[in-house]
């Protein structure tokens, strides 16, 4: 199995995760060797992400697009939420072939690229924020903002994609193909900066990612389904539907702070270590750094397949709109169907309710 050599590898900076400047990208003081993850494993392991994310997250739009009655302001998000999971997936093959081997895609592609997937992760944090705030409204408003939770859906979702292509800009407009002589004219996908702008323009992009793609949104989520919770605790004639409402956005939160939390404070520390705040930078404490960079970006990049997979284990809603969509095709049996919704009437019958219903 080939090892791969994080500070040589292109690998080392997709995504934003390190910004040495150009001219010393020849002369790294410090090499790791990441031992047992070739650069052929992780190529599959996006391949497999991209083939799942683009089949789950399709499925997802789809039966949302199919739901003729009883789609909620929630589910809208959730139908935007899957398309940029979607685009960020979109992405991944081009990267596969960049970490097996060089950047062969041009600067237009990856300008685009890069800006895309940043477009598609901003987008993504700011929906599950909606999402929480739309919760917050229907639980703990209940119907007194329904209609204008219905009128804003469409503006907010605009707004979600416009603020996120502004803050992929800079990936757009600093991004290159850039040939290097010392890896034998290979070229990368890299931020062409000189040494003096190089610190500077790493320390505003990172602050920009854990503020308003982290912990702002993930702050909103917190106080947001805190006050949510208390509510739905404190009115014990609902609760228990209610609480069954919230376990699919519940577990989507989850899924996105397990997947991206370690990579936020793994770039964290690597901001902090270059910029002198931990003490003097040793080779060992780099490689140790460079080494959760990369697993926990391995992480980060499978979130994008994570949330189909959760509507299918834990939204009945979901589960029942995609097997009528599957009985409209004639894909199943009307007898299928008809069985599957002897199990689990209770629940069918409560979900459909206007004044609680749910989400995927």
């Amino acid at each position: 199995m080939q090892d791969m050599d994080y500070a040589d590898s292109p690998y080392s900076d997709i995504f934003n995760c390190t910004y040495p400047p150009i001219d010393e990208l020849k002369a790294a003081p410090c090499s790791v060797s990441i031992l047992g993850l070739s650069s052929v494993g992780l190529m599959v392991t996006y391949i497999i992400v991209f083939v799942l994310s683009v089949l789950g997250n399709g499925v997802v739009i789809y039966v949302v697009c199919c739901m003729a009655r009883g789609r909620t302001t929630t589910d809208i998000y959730l139908m935007h939420l899957a398309m940029a999971d979607l685009l960020f997936s979109l992405t991944l093959p081009f990267w596969a072939v960049y970490v097996y081997s060089h950047w062969i895609f041009g600067t237009f592609l990856c300008k685009f690229l890069s800006g895309l997937q940043d477009a598609a992760f901003y987008s993504g944090v700011f929906l599950l924020a909606c999402i929480s705030v739309d919760r917050y409204l229907a639980i703990v408003k209940t119907t007194q903002a329904l209609a204008q939770r219905r009128h804003l859906v469409g503006i907010v979702c605009g707004a979600v994609w416009l603020g996120a292509g502004l803050l992929s800009l800079p990936a757009v407009l600093q991004r290159e193909a850039i040939q290097l002589e010392d890896l034998g004219d290979q070229s990368i996908c890299y931020e062409n900066l000189t040494a003096s702008s190089s610190n500077q323009w790493r320390v505003f992009v990172r602050v920009l990612r854990h503020t308003l793609g982290f912990f702002l949104p993930l702050a909103v989520m917190v106080v947001c389904y805190s006050c949510t919770a208390a509510t739905m605790f404190r009115g014990m004639r609902n609760g228990d539907h209610k609480h069954k409402a919230m376990r699919v956005i519940l577990a989507v939160v989850l899924a996105f702070v397990m997947c991206w939390l370690p990579c936020n404070v793994s770039v964290l520390v690597d901001t902090l270590m270059r910029s002198g705040s931990l003490g003097e930078e040793t080779c060992e404490f780099r490689n140790s750094v460079s080494v959760a960079l990369y697993v926990t970006k391995v992480i980060a990049f499978t979130h994008c397949a994570v949330n189909p997979v959760l509507y299918a284990f834990i939204g009945q809603k979901f589960r029942n709109q995609f097997l009528l969509t599957l009985h409209k095709h004639e894909l199943i049996s009307k007898r299928v169907l008809a069985a599957y919704r002897r199990g689990s009437a209770h629940s069918t019958v409560s979900q459909r309710s206007r004044n609680t219903s749910v989400s995927l």
